[in-house]
């Protein structure tokens, strides 16, 4: 029943059909009690799903069916935990027969029993079951509050036991503690029992009770109960005694739509017909609130007040249930007493209350809106708290709360436009639309997201008056809004185009956006400025930058963090509109703004021991004012932004391992800037001091001792143009080269590595290639060997330490550093690659793409398919290049899964059929097969399985795999991460029969024959005996064990070779021996063999030989 949760309704037409089933075994008594209580156990499921409301009047209700119901309850246990389901099946069936309209006395008939006793009456029978129940702690509490609804309000009951009733439940109330676990269920069944009585019953048969239970349940002080299900119930409980109260009367003065059709409110027409008709409605209203006449009693000052403090209770769920009640309670009020309500209302929001209060405001706020209780005098005092609630956000620790806050203003909007005539909110359309503009693309929180836009749907509809309503909701539509990232990259620049939205949008995300406590939220927000500025750039520069240059250099953290991002972004992006209209790229700046973009960094240094948020803002900074060409060349701000970067540089080893290589990234990007804007002269060269100086220095922090600095300044050498490299290359390479070596000081700078390996290629792809040209200048004939020999190094990088594989972010950037560096040289000039280098490569990828770590056996697969099936031009020089693009056709490149065993394996483990390639698969399989990791374990060994079978029949090829093997085993003797798990993978390959064609004849057949020896009588009898138990102190315990096995089949098939009153004392000794055990213990047991069947015991000779028999020395090494 379980899919039919989110759309029970679909069940309606069936219900009564499957309860008339399973009721007929419930009624029929030859039904044994565990199916009696499967049926039952049934409909509860069947009520579970589809409400006990629905399913309440389906239950029969005929006359005959009370007192089988009632002995059924009679029996049943309420303590059972396995019966449950029954009890509360029952108890709702109950519920429903009290309904019959026969006075209960009929059914009693004569009270006095059969023996004599005086019978209890019907109705005291049930008023005692649901005082039973209401006590439990099961779901049969919840029905026994539903059978007292209906039960007490009956014409004859409450006559006589409503008033003794509620004195019980007042009086359990009073002696139990909501402190208790069991005063905790007592107090939940007298609340629950109390609030669907006052629900149910008559007002004018409560109304003489309410003001004693009210006064009961003030000094139970349910609010400072920890509970949240007695809280919540005492909020039910409180509100409808206030409704109980007042009169159920619909409020004369309540705002009345009319007709709410969407085409209407589309037309001009249609909505001035909409006017005349509440004009009409209002002063007949008016008319007739004048003659009403309202009884309010003290009491109910007393509930709203209690209402009130539920607004603001911590459980949503208490909030919800207070709002409720306002609403309702507020409709009974004279106008008067309602703005009133209304009043103390609008106190829940002020930033001196919590969260709480402001959630449980806006939802009392929807309700009273939605039932027409807010008049349009008060809208101009709700809307400003309403959009001060669309961007709540208050930070608390580490996070921030609100987002229910914001989910519930978009509800109060949601049921504005439901509410209200267009007219109404006319004057405050272009700020509601703002703010559910922006809330929708803007909010941290997707839901508050789809809220959002749920509302702005709702008031294009019912409204019709939002500007651009239609395009904007096809853009900002429930799905779009799902994507933060594309929020705020995305559909902000396409709303923005809207000039209604484009300034209220800027000005969020400078007061709310770029000061966020979230860090991914100022980056977001400083993008969508750079993204929108071209939609209002006069703006930007006049009124935002001058705004956000004193934030850069304020006091806040994360005001100061955003401000410069927002700072460099909008700068670049003025830039950049400057020069598409061709302009100056100062043309949107003044003299101010220019010197507070070059004060910015100044300032943050007096704050550097704060590295990780300033070296990665400033550096930013730099990128996009570089990036900007701003008229800044020959200016001592260079220097300055030359020295931070090399001072972010040098301290990464002070910032948190996370944001690590964010700031390395962003330092080195303002590098590459920074030296392309203003290191470069008209001839487009550098300065040689300034390049001796900076290419000098950086080559020499490659040796610190520090390996973040080694990697920070690696990936610099990387990011250097041409012209700071030109005449440097050799010194550079050679710079490189050194950390990439791996020495006992340094084996554990496994980062530094990979960044060289990176630069090396980055520094090629920028020198560029020509084979005849300097090695100081370009990639040539005289330097490709020593770039091939350093790349090809780091493929055998196998560094581990306590983080693990280390070595593998080496290979990793090896292999992405062989392929770049490849592809430049097929490009340019493809005669420079050489076949060895060629060979090299492409086996060293293909043993990669054959271990057992998914991540880089992904990366070295895509590197290898890269380069195979490359056309412009050709790799050259690959090995065996028809049969692997048969192994890999071209149409498979993007499509084969590298990470799944299941895939990778079966295609790489068939290039050990190719000469070339066969060495290094096999070393990769070797990692593979005998490794720990099921699943890679698993499917390696099948494929290399499945390609032996494929051999079996080919000597020649059997006999080079077992070669190479070989090879591969003496060439990693002693490295342990081959040679084990190659031994491991050896005897998976023997136990499954791979070298059967090389054994000789079986040694057990051979064994078993030798025991077939037995029958024979005399000497050669006493012979084999003797050589068995020889074998039987074997040094190998398996040799040990599997002759015990064979002589003890031997026995079982020759029995006559030994005298029957020993056979089953020498069988005991065989089988209940453990002859793994150590040699000791092993041979007394076997010495005893022999002294049972009479066979001389081995003696030991002189020079460690053993003395088998009379004129028979033996060669086997038994002790």
């Amino acid at each position: 029943m379980d899919k039919y949760q989110e759309q029970p309704h679909l069940l309606d037409r069936h219900l009564e059909g499957m309860m008339n089933s399973l009721l007929e075994i419930v009624r029929d008594s030859g039904s044994p009690p565990p199916l009696v209580h499967l049926a039952f156990k049934f409909l509860y499921i069947i009520t579970k799903v589809r409400g006990y409301k629905r399913f309440l009047p389906l239950f029969p209700h005929e006359v005959r069916d009370l007192q089988p119901v009632l002995d059924m309850l009679a029996k049943q246990n309420p303590r059972d935990t396995e019966t449950w389901e029954t009890r509360y099946m029952l108890l709702l069936w109950l519920s429903m027969i009290c309904l019959i309209p026969f006075d209960l006395a009929r059914f009693d008939g004569n009270l006095v029993s059969v023996e004599g006793q005086a019978r209890q009456p019907t109705m005291d029978r049930i008023l005692e079951i649901a005082k039973c129940y209401l006590v439990v702690s099961d779901k049969a509490r919840d029905a026994a509050a539903v059978l007292v609804s209906k039960f007490i309000v009956r014409p004859d009951v409450r006559q006589s036991r409503m008033a003794d009733f509620l004195d019980w439940v007042l009086s359990m109330l009073s002696k139990s503690s909501s402190q208790t676990m069991e005063g905790t269920v007592i107090v939940n069944g007298m609340l629950q029992a109390l609030a669907q009585l006052f629900k149910h019953g008559k007002r004018e048969d409560c109304l003489p009770y309410a003001a004693t239970v009210l006064e009961c349940l003030d000094n139970c002080k349910l609010s400072e109960s920890n509970q949240m299900v007695l809280r919540k119930l005492g909020m039910k409980l409180v509100q409808r005694l206030g409704l109980t109260f007042v009169k159920p009367k619909v409020a004369k003065w309540r705002y009345q739509r009319g007709r709410r059709s969407l085409a209407a409110n589309l037309q001009a027409q249609g909505a001035a017909v909409q006017n005349q008709k509440r004009e009409a409605a209002a002063a007949a209203a008016a008319e007739a609130d004048d003659d009403e006449e309202y009884d309010i009693p003290g009491e109910i000052e007393n509930v709203v007040e209690q209402l009130l403090v539920g607004l603001k209770d911590k459980d949503t769920i208490v909030r919800w249930s207070a709002a409720k009640g306002i609403g309702r309670i507020t409709g009974r009020l004279p106008k008067e007493l309602a703005d009133d309500v209304i009043g103390s209302l609008l106190d829940c929001f002020s930033f001196q209350e919590t969260d709480n209060a402001w959630h449980g405001g806006c939802l009392a706020l929807a309700e009273l809106g939605r039932r027409g209780l807010l008049l349009p005098s008060r809208i101009s005092d709700v809307v400003p708290v309403m959009l001060k609630a669309l961007t709540y956000d208050e930070k608390r620790g580490a996070c921030s709360v609100g987002s229910n806050v914001r989910d519930a203003a978009c509800y109060v909007c949601w049921a504005f436009a439901r509410a209200y005539e267009p007219s109404e909110l006319i004057p405050f359309i272009s700020h509601i639309s703002s703010a559910l503009v922006i809330a929708a693309v803007f909010d941290r929180d997707v839901n508050c997201r789809r809220a959002a836009s749920a509302a702005f749907q709702e008031n294009v509809g019912r409204q019709g008056t939002f500007p651009h309503g239609i395009d904007i909701l096809t853009a900002a539509d429930y799905f779009a809004v799902g994507n933060r990232v594309n929020c705020y990259l995305t559909i902000s620049v396409y709303i923005a185009g809207f000039p209604e939205y484009t300034q209220p949008m800027i000005d969020h995300l400078i007061n709310m956006k770029i000061n966020h406590w979230d860090s991914v939220i100022r980056e977001l927000a400083t993008k969508a400025l750079h993204n929108i500025t071209p939609q209002a750039p006069e703006y930007m520069a006049n009124v935002v930058l001058p705004r956000l240059l004193p934030l850069s250099v304020g006091s806040d953290l994360h005001t100061r963090h955003g401000a410069i991002l927002a700072c460099a972004e909008i700068t670049h992006a003025l830039c950049k509109l400057a020069q598409e209209n061709n302009r100056s790229v100062t043309y949107y700046f003044s003299e101010k703004s220019l010197e507070g973009l070059k004060q910015i960094h100044q300032e943050v240094c007096r704050y550097l021991p704060c590295y990780q948020i300033y070296f990665l803002t400033v550096c930013t900074l730099i990128e996009k004012l570089s990036l900007s060409k701003m008229p800044f060349r020959g200016d001592p701000i260079i220097g300055g932004w030359q020295w931070l970067i090399n001072d972010s540089l040098r301290h990464l080893t002070l910032v948190s391992s996370g944001a690590r290589q964010h700031i390395k990234e962003s330092a080195v990007s303002a590098l590459a800037a920074l030296c392309n804007e203003f290191y470069i002269n008209e001839r487009g060269e550098a300065d040689p001091a300034l390049q001796d100086e900076l290419v000098t220095q950086y080559v020499s922090e490659l040796q610190n001792s520090e390996e973040m600095i080694r990697c920070g300044f690696s990936r610099a050498l990387g990011a250097l143009p041409r012209f700071l490299l030109k005449g440097r290359l050799q010194q550079v390479l050679e710079g490189l080269k050194k950390v990439t070596v791996i020495s006992p000081e340094d084996v554990s700078f496994a980062e530094s590595r990979r960044d060289a390996l990176i630069a090396i290629a980055k520094v090629c792809q920028t020198v560029g290639v020509k084979g005849d040209g300097s090695q100081q200048e370009y990639v040539c004939r005289e330097n490709v060997d020593q770039i091939y020999a350093t790349l090809l190094t780091g493929v055998t990088d196998y560094t581990t330490d306590s983080r693990g594989d280390v070595g593998g972010w080496v290979r990793e950037a090896a292999m992405t550093s062989l392929m770049e560096v490849t592809l430049l040289l097929v490009q340019k000039e493809a005669e420079l690659i050489h076949a060895n280098v060629c060979k090299q490569i492409m086996c060293w990828l293909a043993q990669q793409s054959a271990e057992k770590i998914d991540k880089f056996r992904a990366h070295a697969g895509s590197v290898f398919l890269t380069l195979l099936h490359f056309d412009h031009p050709p790799v050259p020089h690959i090995p065996h290049r028809e049969e692997l693009e048969r192994i890999f056709p071209r149409w498979e490149k993007e499509t084969l899964n590298w990470n799944a065993a299941s895939e990778a394996f079966p295609r790489i483990t068939q290039l050990l059929g190719l000469p070339a390639y066969q060495y290094h698969v096999l070393l990769g399989l070797s990692v593979s097969v005998g490794g720990l990791t099921e699943t890679t374990l698993r499917y390696s060994a099948q494929s290399l399985f499945d390609y032996m079978k494929k051999i079996q029949t080919d000597p020649s090829a059997l006999e080079g795999f077992c070669e190479t093997l070989l090879k591969v085993f003496e060439d990693n003797l002693r490295n342990d991460r081959v040679s084990v798990p190659l031994l491991t993978m050896l005897d998976q390959l023997l136990a499954n029969g791979c070298f059967d064609m090389f054994t000789e004849p079986d040694f057990f057949l051979i064994f078993s024959r030798f025991c077939g020896l037995i029958q024979f009588q005399g000497d050669m009898r006493e012979k084999v005996f003797f050589q068995l138990f020889l074998l039987l102190c074997h040094p190998f315990p398996i040799i040990r064990k599997t002759t015990a096995s064979q002589v003890y089949e031997m026995l079982l098939t020759y029995s006559d070779v030994v005298d029957p009153a020993v056979m089953e004392q020498a069988m005991a000794i065989l089988s209940d021996t453990n002859w793994e055990a150590e040699l000791p213990v092993v041979r007394e047991r076997r010495n005893g063999l022999c002294d049972l069947l009479k066979v001389p015991r081995p003696q030991l000779v002189a020079k460690v030989r053993w003395e088998c028999a009379p004129g028979v020395l033996c060669s086997w090494r038994c002790p």
